[in-house]
Order: structure tokens, then C-alpha cells, then sequence
């Protein structure tokens, strides 16, 4: 294993005997993040009785979880993931969906909830349409089963979508959803996030730029402690009058499902379009 099996010594490192602080640290792989007692949760590995961390992230232990929470990463599907997928092609009886993964997506018109006759496919979605569907199935063949039939799953008319790196959505949807919450209170705008990293926005064009460059803070500075405080100071700074006077905001399109845990897959990084 080489390097891997010796910590980096580096300036501020906390005392690797306490990892149950709970204090975030970013870490390199080959750091040690933890020693017996310890489970190895997703980016990490054991080697005897002492655990590594296998990405670059914020080690952010879940007792008995160690666990490196990445600042970059690539999308694996997990069952009963909502992401937003794009249209590829269609076929008489079925949709291929790109949702960021190392393999496109079918979406067969049974899990619709339309009524669709084989080969009227096309006058349903065509090529570049944008849907939020529900990972169903993984197959050991590689296939992605995905469907449309769920609350708050469907076609996503209009808008537009802004691309993350889908190890932040965590931090885009917040602990209970108040992240994601804050931001479509203070801007007005519906909002879907996939765990696939892909977020649309739909509303005014003031709100969808603001709600976009929230994102990109977020994604810049997911690392950092304070985020929700930077965000509410940017939506505060740039919130017009008529902002100032809403009310209440449309409800946003989330899987606000908790952040999950275990060791991430190997395997490649997704072929995006």
C-alpha cells in the first residue's frame, strides 16, 4: 500500500486519538482517520486495526462510521435515488435517460402515469426533455431501472438546470431540507434537486440567476463551516423589493432524504454528454 499506511503530518492536524470530536477535518488520501473501535464507513479503508482515508474530503466521523464525506466525486446510483435525467433517445416502448452515471437510464412507459400505446413514446418525451425520476433497480448487468411513478416525479417543464458535484447535494439540501428551504423562501423560485447533481430552477430570471449563484457557493465552499450564514447574507444582499414583500414561496421539488452512509463503490467516473 505504500504511502497509504502513514498519516500526512501536517500543520492544525487534530489528534487522530480523538475522532469522535466530530470536528470537521480535511484530509488526503493515505491520512489516518481513526484506529480500533472504529468501522470503516464510505471513504475509507482498514488496514489491521486503523483506518484510512481513501479521497480527498472532510472527515466527519458517525459513531461507530468513520467516514470522509468527498469534496469532489462522481455519481453512483443507489435505489431509491430521485435525479434528474435527460432524454437520449426514445424507442417505441421506452425512454434512454442520461442521469450522469457510468450507463444511460431506460425509462419504460409503464412506469409512467400515462397511458401510452407502443410506438406514441414520442409524443410523450422527445430527445433533450428533462424528467425527475426515482432510481428503481440496479441490475448486476450494469442496468439502471428507473421510473417516473411517485409523488413530485415527472416532466420538468421550462426552467432550467444547474450542474454540482454530486458529493455537495448533502450540503445543497441541509440538514432537514433548510438549506434548500432557505433558499427557495428567499428567492421565490421551484426548485428540484437530483442526487445525481443536477438541481433545475424554474422561475423569474432574477430568481433563477440567484438561486444559481447559491448554488456555485455552495459547491465552492460546501467545505467550509458557516455556509448556510454566506448563503442567507448573499440572498439578503441581492433580494429586491418585491422579495422583501413575499409572502411565501411554491414548495420545492426535493429528496430531502438524509445523507447516506457506507463505503463508496469503485468503478468509473460517469460519461457525460
Amino acid at each position: 500500500m505504500g504511502r497509504s499506511h502513514r498519516p500526512h503530518r501536517r500543520g492544525g492536524r487534530r489528534d487522530e486519538s480523538s475522532p469522535e470530536s466530530g470536528e470537521r477535518v480535511l484530509v488526503l488520501p493515505g491520512d489516518q482517520v481513526a484506529g480500533a473501535g472504529w468501522k470503516p464507513g464510505r471513504g475509507t479503508y482498514r488496514v489491521g486495526d486503523r483506518i484510512f482515508a481513501s479521497v480527498l474530503g472532510l472527515y466527519q466521523p458517525r459513531p461507530p462510521l468513520a467516514q470522509v464525506v468527498p469534496l469532489n466525486g462522481r455519481y453512483i446510483p443507489k435505489e431509491g435515488d430521485e435525479v434528474i435525467g435527460t432524454v437520449v433517445d426514445v424507442q417505441g416502448t421506452f425512454w434512454l435517460l442520461n442521469i450522469g452515471a457510468p450507463r444511460w437510464a431506460p425509462l419504460h412507459m409503464t412506469g409512467t402515469p400515462w397511458s401510452i400505446e407502443i410506438g406514441e413514446t414520442q409524443n410523450y418525451l422527445r430527445v433533450g426533455d428533462a424528467v425527475l425520476v426515482r432510481v428503481e433497480s440496479l441490475e448486476a448487468t450494469g442496468r439502471i431501472g428507473v421510473t417516473m411513478l411517485g409523488d413530485g416525479l415527472g416532466k420538468l417543464e421550462g426552467g432550467t438546470i444547474i450542474t454540482v458535484s454530486p458529493a455537495k447535494i448533502p450540503r445543497v439540501i441541509g440538514r432537514g431540507a433548510s438549506m434548500i428551504q432557505t433558499i427557495t423562501r428567499l428567492t421565490g423560485a421551484r426548485v428540484a434537486v437530483g442526487r445525481n447533481g443536477r438541481i433545475w430552477i424554474d422561475g423569474t430570471p432574477e430568481a433563477i440567476q440567484r438561486v444559481a449563484e447559491s448554488l456555485r457557493l455552495i459547491d465552492d465552499e460546501g467545505h467550509r463551516p458557516g455556509l448556510t450564514e454566506r448563503v442567507e447574507s448573499y440572498l439578503a444582499a441581492t433580494a429586491s423589493s418585491a422579495d422583501l414583500l413575499m409572502r411565501s414561496a411554491p414548495r420545492s421539488l426535493v429528496d430531502a432524504a438524509p445523507e447516506r452512509e457506507g463505503p463508496e463503490p469503485d468503478g468509473p467516473g460517469p460519461d457525460e454528454l
